[in-house]
């Protein structure tokens, strides 16, 4: 896969456009079934938003996106991450693995869903905000999701 999100049926850039613009098809282009990745680019550089992932190397147990069937063979060196990043604020994970990786590396407790606690990391205090999943398979509204979002996107 050559970029984040990139399964047609996930919504994270129908919620990154419907907070954006007001329009969730705004980086979908519908005839091709795919996003305008160069849109996205363009506005993440724009927004100052940076994505990675929380595993270097991961095993699909089974033929699913759910994070039940991954295995992390090789977790990202999320302190060297973050070190490389001297302007970043705010870390955000989307999915139950990802938080719980993060979590465990800076071993703080997780926040729960559109929620966030602070940590200290390197003197520096950051903010880790957990987001629903935008997984369509997660049981809740675009729109509802987009709410949440929003607190981070805009902020």
């Amino acid at each position: 896969m050559n970029f984040f999100y990139p399964n047609y049926i996930n919504d994270m850039w129908r919620i990154f456009g419907h907070c954006l613009y007001g329009d969730k098809n705004h980086f979908v282009d519908e005839v091709q079934k795919t996003f305008r990745r160069e849109a996205i680019i363009e506005m993440l550089q724009e927004q100052g938003i940076a994505l990675y992932d929380t595993a270097v190397t991961v095993r699909r147990l089974k033929n699913t996106a759910s994070d039940k069937d991954l295995e992390v063979v090789e977790p990202t060196d999320l302190s060297a991450l973050i070190s490389q990043l001297p302007q970043l604020q705010t870390v955000v994970t989307t999915g139950e693995k990802a938080t719980g990786l993060l979590a465990a590396h800076f071993g703080i407790n997780a926040p729960r869903d559109g929620a966030y606690v602070d940590f200290t990391f390197d003197g520096r205090t950051l903010r880790f905000y957990r987001m629903p999943s935008s997984s369509r398979a997660y049981p809740m509204r675009l729109e509802n999701k987009a709410e949440y979002y929003r607190q981070i996107i805009h902020n």
